[in-house]
């Protein structure tokens, strides 16, 4: 059986963190930054965890 493949897109957008959860960052973030207030931009920069309902999903595409 030949080895799964990665999909590269989602490696290059999530993250697994030592606990074996999954981590992505903030959407929103890329243009039309001039209306948003300085303190949802600076929240925009933390990262977050995948939702629950997602997880498996993003899980399959990584091979995890």
């Amino acid at each position: 059986m030949p080895k799964m493949k990665t999909r590269r897109g989602a490696a290059k957008r999530f993250k697994l963190t030592g606990s074996g959860k999954l981590k992505r960052n903030k959407a929103n973030h890329r243009h039309m930054l001039v209306r948003r207030s300085n303190s949802v931009k600076r929240k925009m920069r933390q990262s977050a965890l995948v939702n629950k309902s997602d997880e498996k999903n993003v899980r399959q595409m990584l091979g995890v």
